[in-house]
């Protein structure tokens, strides 16, 4: 007599390592605010649906991440002025997308990044542009810098 025995398994998936872990506003300023990292709107506000408001409602955890690596390793005082608000260009790493945030010029920060990263050239319509080490994107768009991030630069 032959048995035969049939093993059932259940497999629950994890999540793959490059999902995106998705932050609302009250979550990515709470961060913000413990790292020392301000923000700012010329509308005073934070509705992810006005323009003149800046919003992280969605932002991507690897952008906050970021943006606190980047406070962390200059030293520098950091402004953000655009989050995932409308009225950004639109495409895969956008800021509606939560890859991008916007940061005001200020002479220490500009000068990290000059000093820091890598020289990428001119791109016509944006500015000037230089790529971290980590591979993301910091472009000089002459009143703020865009900074795109694929990843947290070593958070």
């Amino acid at each position: 007599m032959i048995v035969t025995a049939a093993a059932v398994f259940s497999f629950t998936a994890a999540p793959p390592a490059t999902a995106a872990t998705f932050l609302t506003h009250a979550q990515a300023t709470a961060q913000l605010s413990a790292a020392g990292i301000t923000w700012s709107s010329s509308g005073n506000c934070s509705n992810r649906y006005n323009s003149t408001c800046t919003s992280f409602e969605q932002i991507r955890q690897t952008t906050i991440d970021g943006i606190k690596t980047l406070k962390r390793s200059s030293g520098c005082a950091v402004n953000i002025t655009g989050g995932t608000e409308t009225g950004h260009s639109s495409g895969t790493y956008s800021h509606w997308n939560g890859y991008k945030v916007d940061i005001s010029k200020y002479t220490c920060v500009g000068n990290y990044i000059k000093n820091n990263f890598t020289y990428v050239g001119y791109v016509s319509g944006w500015g000037y542009q230089y790529r971290s080490g980590a591979g993301n994107l910091y472009t000089d768009e002459g009143n703020h810098w865009d900074i795109l991030y694929y990843n947290c630069g070593g958070c």
